[in-house]
C-alpha cells in the first residue's frame, strides 16, 4: 500500500518539478505530456485515498449509505464518462435493460463500486479487448455485471478476491493495492446486497452485484 501511494506522488512531484525548471524550454507537446501525467496520477491517487477512507469506515462500522431514488442509466453514463481514460484502450459495451425502475441507493457509493470494477476490468484485460457492463432487474433486485476478456483468475484464488489486501494476480505483474474489491463488497453489503465473481482462465472475469430496488423489499434468493 505504501508503494502504491508513493508511486503517483513521485510521478506528480517529478512532472511538477520539471515544469518549474526555468532552464528548460518545454515545447507545447512536452508541456502537455507533463500536465497530463500530473492530471492522471492525481486521479489515481484520489481513487486510492477514497478507497482507503471507505475501507476505514467499513471496518469501523461507520458506513451509512445516504440513499435516495436514483436513475440507473444516468449513473452508468456518468461512471463511463469518469472512467474514459482508464478504458481508452478497450471497447466498452453498455447493455441496460429497457424500462429499468428507479432504485433506492447511495449514488456516490454505487458509483465508487462501478469505478472500481471497471478499473479492474481495464487493468486486467489486454489492449483492444472488450469490457461489457450490463444492468437488469432480477425480481426484487437491480443486477449489474462487469465482464472483461482478460486472462481470468486461477480457481484457487477466486474465493479470496473480496478479501482486504488480497491480490488475485502475481505481485509485480500489474500494480494494485488489493482493496478495490473489498471496498465493493463492503459498499454493496451496506446496501443490503450481495456481490460475487465468476472467472475462467484465458476467457475473462465477470463481477456481479445485486442491491434491493426498494428498501422495504428483501433480495430474493439466487
Amino acid at each position: 500500500m505504501s508503494h502504491d501511494l508513493r508511486t503517483p506522488l513521485a510521478a506528480i512531484k517529478a512532472s511538477a518539478s520539471a515544469l518549474l525548471d526555468q532552464s528548460i524550454a518545454w515545447s507545447p507537446n512536452d508541456r502537455n505530456e507533463l500536465l497530463t501525467a500530473i492530471d492522471e496520477e492525481s486521479d489515481r491517487l484520489t481513487l486510492m485515498v477514497s478507497n482507503l477512507l471507505d475501507l476505514s469506515r467499513i471496518e469501523g462500522g461507520a458506513l451509512i449509505p445516504d440513499k435516495d431514488w436514483q436513475d440507473v442509466q444516468e449513473l452508468l453514463q456518468d461512471v463511463l464518462n469518469r472512467t474514459v481514460r482508464q478504458t481508452s484502450g478497450h471497447r466498452v459495451n453498455l447493455k441496460v435493460e429497457d424500462d429499468l425502475p428507479v432504485v433506492y441507493f447511495d449514488y456516490v457509493e454505487i458509483s465508487q463500486v462501478m469505478i472500481n470494477l471497471i478499473g479492474n476490468a481495464a487493468k486486467y484485460s489486454p489492449p483492444n479487448s472488450s469490457i461489457t457492463i450490463s444492468a437488469q432487474q432480477n425480481r426484487d433486485a437491480l443486477r449489474i455485471a462487469v465482464t472483461d476478456t482478460g486472462s481470468g483468475i486461477p480457481p484457487g484464488r477466486l474465493p479470496h478476491v473480496f478479501e482486504t489486501f488480497y491480490r488475485a494476480h502475481d505481485e509485480g505483474t500489474i500494480s494494485g493495492s488489493g482493496i478495490g474489491l473489498a471496498i465493493c463488497r463492503g459498499l454493496i453489503e451496506a446496501h443490503g446486497g450481495r456481490i460475487w465473481a465468476y472467472s475462467a482462465l484465458d476467457v475473462g472475469t465477470t463481477v456481479t452485484f445485486e442491491i434491493p430496488i426498494d428498501p422495504n423489499v428483501r433480495i430474493s434468493a439466487a
